[in-house]
């Protein structure tokens, strides 16, 4: 840490002067017939019993462990104290004009999580102010990234009345500018993805920062792979409030909030402190597939280019200097495991499991382990992705429902952040033409892969996304030349 003579803790408290800042959001009503709940009543009784919800305050200090942040939130008599610490390293500067700003943002997606255990149908901000198109931002993000938690609740919600956001705090000011490096922060999650990332900046020069929100094995393991240990390593450590987790023991509403978007705006403060500029995500094209088809309702919005473009915006408007994008947005998840397959030597430490990152395993069980199976599956020999994953899952039958949902078979693709179901179709179907012959999987039996077949050149990009040239060149040369 470059300085440490913010030792005191800076408290906003609340303003219960200025003016009123109403906005209805907006959504069309999920398509609750294939739900695996049914908490409709529920949802009415607890927004009858609970009217409004309160972001009261948000404090922060700074002593030698880091930058520890804290957000006050309050339904009725329930309070909420979620903390977050940004460990101290020498290369940050906790003295940063924009805490205010970028904390009190941060607040505003972290209430997410605290407010869908009851839906109150009124927010009130009352330690700061948001002008109209701030509101349509969050209005909009609220709505879509709870979308999987109303479909997979059963939870039909009027598209006026679904939350009011009113603000009492004073506005706070826009982001002081200063010049950060042109250098990456990549945030490290442990599975394929990230590691594509980092390596083909890392390997073309460019000074890269790893960030990991919680460490767990596969975090810490893929960074130390890179050259990075821990203490060169941006960490953030978050935590949710217990009280939650009693309300959902008690039986209040719970389901999928966007973490993404959650990680995006702590991402922001991570840039200002480490003097960083450009925030590259590991985000890919399918992630704008929705889970539902026909439907808006995805499991990864939060990682879609829409997120993408409207937080860009977003950060913009706030007036911050950082340049957050996904650095893997015009790659497909078959070019990205094509790419990560050449990596040999993060093979055995990568998980991509969300049930097993506790234990820094593969559950073998999940659908997100099938998937990862089954992309790498035409790049990697089969005995040597056996091993890596601890069994040959596509001679398990017991994952016939997440084998459907991934190829298309079943109402919905898995609520996981997986590829598209043609990307998954075409992984088998090279994967069929390369290694199997006539002796399937058991999984395959029956199935017509040869027909999932189609032209498809891993060699060739699309232009979408936000890179500037040198980012877009780098990913075509990757993909072309097989330089990784």
């Amino acid at each position: 840490m470059k300085n440490t003579e913010l030792q005191h803790e800076h408290v906003v408290q609340p303003n219960m002067s200025g003016d009123d800042s109403t906005v209805a959001m907006s959504q069309a009503r999920c398509n609750s017939t294939c739900h695996t709940k049914d908490n409709q009543r529920l949802f009415d009784t607890l927004r009858q019993r609970h009217s409004r919800f309160d972001y009261c305050g948000y404090s922060y200090s700074c002593d030698d462990d880091g930058l520890h942040l804290r957000f006050d939130f309050r339904i009725d008599e329930i309070e909420f104290h979620p903390t977050a610490t940004i460990e101290n390293r020498p290369f940050l500067d906790f003295n940063s004009a924009n805490l205010d700003l970028l904390v009190f943002n941060i607040g505003m997606v972290e209430l997410v999580s605290y407010w869908k255990c009851a839906c109150p149908p009124q927010v009130r901000v009352m330690c700061g102010s948001l002008d109209a198109d701030s509101l349509a931002f969050w209005r909009k993000l609220f709505w879509h990234g709870l979308g999987e938690f109303f479909y997979t609740n059963g939870i039909s919600a009027d598209i006026d009345s679904f939350m009011k956001i009113e603000c009492t705090g004073m506005p706070l000011p826009q982001g002081a500018r200063h010049c950060l490096a042109d250098d990456y922060l990549v945030p490290i999650g442990g599975g394929k993805d990230s590691v594509v990332s980092l390596e083909l900046l890392r390997r073309a020069g460019r000074k890269v920062r790893p960030l990991v929100m919680n460490p767990r094995g596969a975090t810490i393991g893929c960074a130390a792979v890179a050259g990075f240990p821990l203490e060169e390593v941006l960490v953030i450590r978050r935590a949710i409030d217990p009280q939650l987790l009693r309300l959902n023991a008690e039986g209040y509403l719970n389901g999928h909030t966007p973490f993404s978007a959650m990680l995006a705006f702590y991402t922001l403060l991570a840039s200002e402190l480490a003097g960083v500029r450009n925030i590259a995500l590991s985000n890919e094209s399918s992630a704008n597939e929705s889970t539902v088809p026909g439907s808006s309702v995805n499991h990864q919005y939060s990682k879609s280019i829409q997120f993408e473009d409207d937080f860009r915006r977003y950060a913009a408007s706030m007036g911050v200097e950082s340049n957050y994008f996904s650095f893997l947005r015009p790659l497909t998840e078959l070019q990205i495991a094509s790419l990560f397959s050449r990596l040999d030597c993060y093979h055995s430490v990568f998980r991509s499991c969300n049930a097993g990152s506790k234990q820094d395993v593969w559950c073998g069980r999940c659908a997100k382990c099938l998937f990862a199976y089954i992309i790498l599956s035409p790049f990697i020999a089969p005995a040597r992705l056996a091993q890596i994953f601890g069994k040959p899952m596509l001679d398990d039958l017991s994952l016939q429902p997440e084998f459907d949902e991934l190829v298309g078979n079943a109402p919905t693709k898995p609520f996981e952040c997986v590829g598209t179901v043609s990307e998954v179709r075409q992984a088998l179907a090279m994967a069929v033409s390369r290694w199997y012959g006539g002796d399937l999987p058991l999984l395959l039996r029956g199935v017509d892969a040869a027909s999932w077949l189609c032209p498809q050149r891993l060699d060739c990009i699309a232009s979408e996304g936000n890179l500037n040239a040198f980012e877009f060149d780098l990913l075509r040369k990757a993909c072309s030349e097989r330089t990784i």
